[in-house]
């Protein structure tokens, strides 16, 4: 049922508009289809050149191009060596495949604050989070900003711990100058479809290190190898010939997937670079609105936005924020909520977590909301968001 804009007055806008939606152009459809009217529609070249391109884009040795965000973390945990009695410290503001991928390992995930102002993972939890069973670090740069890289890659280092960097949010992102992929043990992108570039599903691991680099590609094929210098009975009779020499997983990216990511990838500067002006209009017109409290940045992280959430100060407001969202969307305004702490749900609670384990997570989750961003947004539309939250915090305010 459609809600009536507040007050009895007309909607900021006639049409709906979405926190977030692909940009897929006609040459996108022609790289695709190219691919399915040739003789290779997976396991061909363009998954290869994918690969390159995304070493060419970040400055990483080695690129393993998968078919989920998901499966590139876990992926990830595998070549780390995760496995039953292991500790990995990540945030619970994040979608939950940041701690289900340890999960999949038979690890546990071990949950850190986040800071109060920038919302990512707080390197002084982490080092209180630490114990004789950890083994890895999983930091997510949320919504797109950069985690405290340098900080974390100092306490993994003074404890031999791995630095897996959960970049789903931040492609195109860069921490003191260097492109995100290139510095972590392990990055892990997303290119879901609201992401800043997209392969309809699909995901990457990013490293520079041969033998993290082996093990992600044994683990996203079935631990299937044709390497003869891997292989245990080489020499073999010929070119046919493969060894299983590990269990993995069949979490390949498919030809026509790499393509329409390599098209994506070429407007990527022009995506980032109007994401960029839209968190600019956001920052300066909502920066003073009562009632609105904006996620901070560090001078270090040069941020390709792929979230941008406003928080409400309820304290200052007569609402709750599920009236402000419904309220959004009457507006035509639809926004989303990033992230349930991601030990609130049923599951984790049953695996023995329980709520008050991060109070700033907690403290933040109950008053985020994503507002619409992505580059096909008009300038029009830009103005409707920014219209829509001046008259509800008006409306609502005490």
């Amino acid at each position: 049922m459609e809600l009536p804009a507040i007050a009895g007055g007309k909607p900021v806008r006639n049409e709906k508009i979405f926190y977030g939606r692909q940009w897929v152009t006609e040459e996108d459809i022609k790289a695709v289809s190219d691919v399915l009217s040739g003789p290779y529609v997976t396991c061909g070249p363009k998954v290869t050149e994918g690969e390159q391109r995304l070493c060419e884009y970040t400055g990483a040795k080695h690129a393993v191009l998968v078919n989920s965000g998901t499966s590139a973390l876990h992926c990830a945990c595998l070549a780390a060596g995760i496995g039953e009695g292991d500790e990995v410290i990540t945030t619970p503001l994040t979608f939950a495949a940041s701690a289900n991928c340890v999960l999949y390992c038979g690890g546990t995930p071990v949950f850190a604050d986040v800071d109060p102002e920038t919302y990512n993972i707080d390197p002084d939890s982490i080092r209180q989070k630490i114990t004789s069973k950890t083994k890895a670090v999983i930091a997510v740069d949320f919504t797109g900003q950069v985690v405290k890289a340098d900080e974390i890659r100092a306490i993994c280092d003074e404890f031999g711990l791995v630095f897996i960097e959960d970049a789903a949010h931040s492609i195109g992102s860069r921490y003191k100058g260097k492109p995100v992929g290139s510095f972590a043990d392990m990055t892990c992108f997303s290119f879901h479809p609201v992401k800043t570039v997209t392969s309809g599903e699909g995901g990457a691991i990013l490293t520079n290190d041969d033998e993290y680099y082996k093990k992600l590609v044994l683990a996203h094929t079935h631990g299937i190898t044709h390497d003869e210098e891997m292989m245990e009975d080489a020499p073999h009779e010929g070119g046919w010939y493969y060894e299983m020499i590990s269990l993995g997983y069949n979490y390949r990216m498919t030809d026509f997937q790499a393509a329409l990511l390599m098209s994506q990838m070429d407007k990527i500067d022009a995506f980032i670079s109007r994401r960029k002006e839209i968190v600019s209009r956001y920052n300066e017109e909502l920066k003073d609105l009562p009632g609105l409290i904006l996620q901070k940045e560090i001078p270090e992280s040069d941020t390709s936005r792929h979230l941008y959430i406003i928080r409400l100060d309820l304290s200052k407001l007569t609402c709750t924020r599920r009236e402000f969202f419904d309220a959004m969307s009457a507006e035509n305004i639809q926004c989303q909520i990033h992230y349930v702490p991601t030990y609130w749900f049923p599951y984790y609670r049953h695996l023995g977590y329980e709520k008050g384990l991060c109070p700033n997570a907690e403290e933040i989750y109950k008053g985020i909301m994503s507002i619409p961003l992505y580059p096909m947004m008009s300038d029009s539309d830009v103005t409707d968001v920014i219209n829509a939250l001046k008259k509800l915090t008006a409306y609502y305010q005490k």
